[in-house]
C-alpha cells in the first residue's frame, strides 16, 4: 500500500482524534512502510519509504514538537 502526503495530511486534520491518537496512527504507517520493505525492495522505494518517514516526522513535530524532534533526529542518524 503506497502512503501519501494526503492521508498523512488527513490523519493529522482529524478533530475527533486526541494528539496522542493521531501519533500512534502516524507511527503505525511508518511502521508498516518499513515492515513492506524485503529484499526485492528497489532503492527509489525506500528512498520513497524514507521520504514518508520524514513527512510522518515532520507532522509529529506540528503535534508534539518534543517527539517529533526527536525522531527527525535519529532518523538523520
Amino acid at each position: 500500500m503506497q502512503y501519501s502526503p494526503e492521508l498523512i495530511d488527513k490523519i493529522y486534520n482529524y478533530k475527533t482524534l486526541s494528539n496522542n491518537e493521531k501519533i500512534n496512527r502516524l507511527l503505525e504507517i511508518d511502521a508498516n512502510q518499513y515492515t513492506n520493505c524485503g529484499l526485492e525492495t528497489t532503492k527509489s522505494e525506500k528512498a520513497l519509504v524514507k521520504k514518508n518517514s520524514k513527512y510522518i516526522y515532520k507532522t509529529i513535530y506540528k503535534i508534539n514538537p518534543a517527539i517529533g524532534k526527536s525522531f527527525l533526529q535519529h532518523q538523520d542518524k
